[in-house]
């Protein structure tokens, strides 16, 4: 047999990246807005950011998780990602980006962008396709 030649290999963003550094001070306490200062790498602190403000300020939310997701997308190429292929959840230094992604999906949707709710939705799929649940985490 022969490997499938046109597989996609996950990608996996390292264990000790921006992420796990912002995630570890806002375990500590420390103020999502301050930790956001000190690790503005971190997608996972913009998607904390994006999430807290999406009821009250939704425009507010966007900002925040437009940032993690671009940060994600760094984050992501650094890691090797050329644009597709499975960020699966499973990995726990991936969710920083899967989160910026469903936030910013559920800010486009609350400002009625709909193209970009659609857009963000397959992304979503495509890093895996149960990371909608990741969101019941924070």
């Amino acid at each position: 047999m022969h490997d499938n030649l046109l597989a996609i290999d996950p990608t996996l963003l390292p264990d000790d990246g921006p992420d796990a550094h912002a995630h570890a001070a806002l375990d500590d306490g420390k103020d999502a807005r301050d930790v956001a200062a000190a690790f503005p790498a971190s997608s996972y602190v913009w998607a904390v950011l994006g999430h807290v403000e999406l009821d009250d300020d939704p425009v507010a939310a966007y900002a925040f998780a437009r940032t993690g997701y671009h940060r994600g997308l760094d984050s992501l190429r650094k890691g090797g990602w050329r644009g597709q292929g499975p960020v699966p959840m499973s990995h726990e230094p991936n969710h920083g980006v899967i989160l910026a992604v469903l936030v910013l999906r559920e800010a486009a949707r609350a400002i009625g962008e709909t193209d970009e709710v659609t857009r963000l939705d397959a992304l979503a799929r495509d890093f895996d396709p149960n990371a909608d649940s990741l969101l019941d985490t924070l």
